[in-house]
């Protein structure tokens, strides 16, 4: 199949979608993803360099694609991504509520300084909530969407990753079910991904700072591997797409079988 009838035949055809957290990572594969399955999309993140890289290159590949720089845990930047969605594409049928961040630290809960426990609860769980705020209302006006808040294997047990966010990690799930109930009757579906280990930019990360992480990170999953952003993002492409029309309110565990273990 040729690149303009991926895209006239996709998943995502003739839909509008917003990813966050889109300059690396599960974010940019998402991205990538869904605009080879049709959709225009929007994506946001804080570093600009990132966004107009992937712009260009989901645009050379035949897709259509905006940036908007910002950062979802203030809410006049989530706004302006949102409208950029509306202004730009006419709507917004579709959000993959993508941003996150495990901290800047990896300790003891008891040895977690205020600024850590404020920057993984602002970026997971405010963050969600903005979005969350921001897209229903547009949905509302256009007769329905679907939502994929990313969660974490953190979400469903304690995976010793920091205090902090397990916790927000568990809130994200408390806010998919809420909004799920609250508006499934007006047509919109809200679901969530719990996501095992990726080879992200952060994990990476913390794997060249602590190699022993490397085999920790996967020591309780059935599978020994680390997924890739593109696994995860097939997953969020699912939940969007009209093939997961009677699924809202759930988790797809997306997570090498931790949950399993």
């Amino acid at each position: 199949m040729v690149a303009d009838e991926r895209v006239s035949n996709g998943l995502l055809a003739g839909r509008t979608a917003l990813v966050t957290g889109a300059s690396s990572g599960i974010g940019a594969a998402a991205a990538r993803l869904f605009a080879a399955e049709g959709a225009a999309v929007v994506v946001m993140a804080r570093r600009e360099e990132r966004l107009k890289e992937l712009v260009e290159e989901i645009e050379a590949a035949g897709g259509k694609a905006v940036y908007q720089v910002g950062d979802v845990a203030l809410v006049e930047d989530v706004k302006r991504a949102v409208a950029v969605a509306v202004d730009r594409f006419g709507a917004l049928d579709a959000a993959f509520n993508n941003a996150g961040s495990a901290g800047s630290e990896i300790r003891p809960l008891h040895e977690l300084a205020e600024d850590d426990y404020d920057l993984v609860m602002d970026t997971n769980v405010r963050g969600t909530w903005n979005c969350l705020r921001q897209e229903i209302p547009v949905m509302l006006a256009g007769g329905g969407g679907a939502i994929v808040n990313t969660a974490s294997s953190a979400a469903v047990i304690a995976t010793g990753a920091p205090a902090p966010y397990v916790a927000a990690k568990h809130a994200v799930l408390g806010l998919t079910k809420a909004a799920a109930a609250e508006y499934g009757a007006h047509g919109i579906r809200v679901n969530a991904l719990v996501v095992g280990t990726t080879r992200t930019e952060m994990i990476s990360g913390a794997i060249e700072a602590v190699p022993e992480l490397e085999e920790a990170f996967v020591a309780r999953q059935v599978q020994k591997r680390m997924a890739e952003p593109d696994e995860i993002a097939q997953a969020a492409l699912w939940l969007l797409s009209n093939r997961a029309s009677f699924a809202t309110g759930s988790f797809v565990a997306v997570d090498g079988g931790i949950l399993a273990t």
